[in-house]
């Protein structure tokens, strides 16, 4: 054990040389094990409610205890949004919800969450060995509130709990776990003699109960999705726990205000300069333009409100975002805005049936605009929770006029550009109508819009893909970044059109000096995105795993490294940035007769799950190295790239 300690230590490789520390506690009971098993139960879940026996009308908590084995954590809560950007892209955080409601609790307020605290965990950016990010240890207790009905009828019942988490170390992570929790709960008749049943008051030492007060004024709904946290932000201002009628008007102006935002994204703003250019040929006709705005406005609101629904009313569906995970779906949206690109360039060299010109895409009818509104807003998706994510986590445990209400206030205010060039069409006077000048935004913007298309199919694409192993297994490098030279190839031509044509319109020196670096700089980074990107790609050895693949490796002869990883797991990408993609070992594993196999095992489904089972493992990372030199595979869970190159130079047998 010291020498796996001390060869750990003298690794300068980033990730790598603070596992070595964890290696001392790997005979320790209950301590984590660098290259063995994980304790049994890192994190033990259990649920104790406030009092057994309760009356009718009385106040109920019941908290639930999350006991962390020395060296492991759970992720905050969501909720508490304390996570920074690069653990919290990944991280599967904490959740607490009550299973179903019983009929005798009139209402469940918000979860309170327990303090995080501090802890060393690998930094996936490979710039530093470790970060400290908060986290929940040890003993760590959250606390859900309930009001029980005062006609409620006597009787025993269970309150069943649901808590999702993921238990982590510095050198593992499991797999998320969903472990359901029950407290048995008996209600007094009414007017029965006898206090209550009161549980261990040093469980709930830690809780507020000035929340009761709220619950009784019907300030919180009777069903949470999401709890709010107390440290809740929407960019940086806290949130605090919204309720009632100025909380209500709070959200909804917070809302509004993420929904203008949306028309600062990169998806959404190429599309604007189209739309004005559009209203400006009309300014002459002031009931022209307020038309247009307003039309163009109600497609942005109706799109909005229209995926709102389902979601107010399906609290699992919290996230609109998601539905890019559906290939079709994706690639429809990009096929969509590809047609609508073409449209409004006036680009359409082929007739259609008369029906189809009915909806006009170039946006000057009052049909056009309303479509284009909905485009507009389609179009905010992907940014979507980059603007709302503190927000529906708020609104969800408020019921579902909250819910409706942000993607109603995000409408409004991503339409809002919209509705003040129809209050004030004055204000698109300065706006070139006719002219080179203006058909040259139309054609720049159209192609940026060209390249968004090309995105959403590609991405679809590789949704299809991805879907099916067999055709990822037999993707070449190339075939992975295709969408991105298409994107570049668009993006990249807006900007040498933009170039070209500015030089041509202009003479005036100060107007093709700053035209001629816009467009020197959206071609640069076109090309230097599509450019990077490839690079990732063609270094990138990597094979999807299935038992196929692995099995006619091992029959040919070959060294077989098979990686197991996972979106969720931080060491994975900590070990994957300082270790396997590093030069030498990124050598070996592009050699002649090694196979590089990477299970992916982010789903509960995904056939590694089998495998890592089958070399008794329980966590990741995890790295099997197998070969004919090999009797039985090496395994490790933190390595360092010289002990990976000795693994596969052993599994060679003495074959070059």
């Amino acid at each position: 054990m010291l020498d796996r300690f001390l060869t750990l230590c003298r690794s300068s490789e980033p990730g790598v040389l603070a596992a070595g520390v964890l290696t001392l506690f790997a005979a320790a009971p209950g301590g984590a094990q660098l290259f063995g098993s994980v304790p049994v139960d890192p994190v033990r879940v259990s649920v104790v409610a406030s009092d057994s026996r309760v009356a009718p009308g009385d106040q109920l908590v019941l908290a639930v205890v999350l006991e962390h084995a020395e060296h492991w954590h759970s992720w905050p809560s969501a909720a508490q949004d304390v996570l920074p950007p690069d653990i919290a892209e990944f991280a599967i955080r904490t959740n607490v919800t009550i299973a179903q409601v019983p009929e005798w609790v009139e209402a469940v307020g918000p979860v309170q969450w327990p303090a995080p605290s501090l802890a060393k965990v690998a930094d996936p950016t490979g710039e530093h060995d470790t970060i400290e990010v908060p986290t929940y240890q040890g003993k760590a207790v959250a606390y859900v509130p309930l009001l029980v009905k005062p006609g409620a009828p006597a009787g025993s019942d269970d309150i069943v709990v649901d808590v999702e988490y993921q238990a982590c170390d510095e050198t593992s992570c499991m797999a998320p776990q969903l472990v359901e929790q029950s407290a048995s709960i008996e209600i007094a008749p009414v007017g029965a003699s006898g206090e209550n049943e009161k549980g261990d008051p040093s469980q709930f030492a830690g809780f507020d109960s000035s929340v009761f007060a709220q619950m009784a004024a019907g300030s919180v709904a009777a069903q949470p999705a999401t709890p709010t946290g107390r440290g809740a932000s929407f960019f940086g201002l806290s949130l605090g726990n919204l309720s009632g009628v100025g909380g209500f008007l709070a959200l909804a102006f917070l809302g509004a205000v993420g929904g203008l935002i949306l028309n600062l994204t990169p998806c959404v703003l190429p599309v604007l300069p189209i739309k004005v250019m559009t209203l400006s040929q009309h300014a002459a006709t002031p009931g022209k333009a307020l038309a247009l705005s307003l039309w163009m406005a109600l497609g942005v609101v109706a799109f909005w409100v229209g995926i709102g629904i389902p979601v107010a009313l399906v609290g699992a569906f919290s996230d609109p975002s998601r539905i890019f995970g559906i290939w079709w779906l994706t690639a429809g949206i990009g096929l969509v805005i590809g047609v609508l690109a073409l449209g409004l360039m006036g680009l359409y060299t082929f007739r259609l049936p008369k029906a189809v010109y009915m909806v006009d895409p170039k946006a000057d009818s009052a049909w056009g605009s309303f479509l284009f509104g909905v485009m507009t807003a389609v179009l905010g998706l992907p940014c979507f929770g980059f603007v709302a994510g503190a927000l529906l986590p708020v609104a969800a445990t408020q019921g579902p006029a909250w819910t409706l209400t942000v993607f109603g206030s995000i409408g409004v205010g991503m339409a809002l550009p919209y509705l003040v060039l129809a209050l004030r069409p004055g204000l698109i006077d300065k706006v070139p109508r006719t002219g080179p000048a203006s058909e040259l935004v139309k054609q720049v913007m159209g192609l940026l819009l060209l390249a968004a298309a090309a995105y959403f199919v590609g991405a679809g694409a590789r949704g299809f893909i991805s879907e099916r192993p067999a055709l990822l297994s037999g993707l070449p490098w190339w075939g992975r970044i295709a969408h991105w030279w298409v994107v570049g190839l668009f993006a990249g031509g807006a900007g040498l059109w933009l170039l070209v044509r500015t030089i041509q319109i202009t003479r005036k020196t100060g107007r093709r000096l700053v035209f001629s670096a816009i467009g020197l700089f959206i071609l640069g980074v076109s090309v230097a995105y599509a450019a990077k990107e490839t690079t990732k790609a063609r270094s990138d050895v990597w094979i999807a795993y299935n038992a196929q693949l692995f099995d006619a490796a091992r029959h040919r002869g070959d060294v077989v490294v098979l990686d197991f990883t996972a979106e969720w797991c931080l060491n994975c990408k900590a070990l994957k940035a300082a270790v396997l993609d590093r030069k030498g070992v990124a050598e070996q594993l592009r050699s002649s007769g090694v196979t590089p196999l990477i299970a992916d095992v982010t789903s509960t489904k995904a056939p590694g799950w089998a495998k890592l089972r089958d070399l008794g493992q329980t966590g990741i990372p995890t790295l099997a190295v197998f070969g004919p030199g090999l009797e039985s595979p090496w395994i490790s869970n933190a390595y360092t790239g010289e002990q990976v190159l000795e693994a596969i130079a052993s599994a060679r047998g003495g074959r070059q």
